[in-house]
């Protein structure tokens, strides 16, 4: 594991707040030199601490969706049943986000869709066909209160 000291904290704060922060701009900010920036920025990405960059679409100034989360029981819990899962879901654009979970639900996925309609053709004619699905218990979301894409850098 990469050891991570307060400088590389604080450079994957920035990059996560905007990475379209130059190189000069995190330096100006660190109080140092563009050179090392630019080397622990490298090392960051070589040791795939950085995995990648992205664009960040703001949902609200696009067509309507509706956000989704799915509690999945399988019917069996052997690795090779919950690997299959895996894989399916993987395949499935809808979901953008999946966790095998410990407790009453075997996954937890957040699903968007267009509406109602929308999600009804996705859960009855895509996640329930699905090898070894038991239940799913849905949640709607209402309003989104917090929405975050920086994940909190613990030392």
């Amino acid at each position: 594991m990469l050891k991570l000291d307060p400088i590389d904290i604080r450079i994957l704060e920035l990059l996560q707040s905007d990475a379209k922060m130059n190189i000069k701009e995190i330096a100006s900010e660190l109080g140092m030199t563009k050179t090392p920036i630019y080397e622990r920025i490298k090392r960051l990405e070589r040791n795939g601490v950085i995995d990648k960059y992205v664009a960040i679409v703001n949902q609200k100034v696009l067509p309507s969706s509706m956000i989704v989360f799915c509690s999945v029981m399988l019917e069996g819990q052997r690795l090779e049943e919950i690997e299959q899962f895996k894989r399916a879901i993987l395949e499935i654009p809808e979901v953008v986000q999946c966790y095998l979970m410990g407790g009453a639900n075997d996954f937890l996925l957040k699903v968007v869709v267009k509406d109602l309609e929308a999600y009804h053709q996705f859960s009855s004619g895509k996640l329930a066909t699905l090898p070894n699905v038991s239940q799913i218990k849905s949640t709607f979301v209402l309003h989104e209160v917090k929405h975050s894409t920086v994940y909190p850098v613990l030392e």
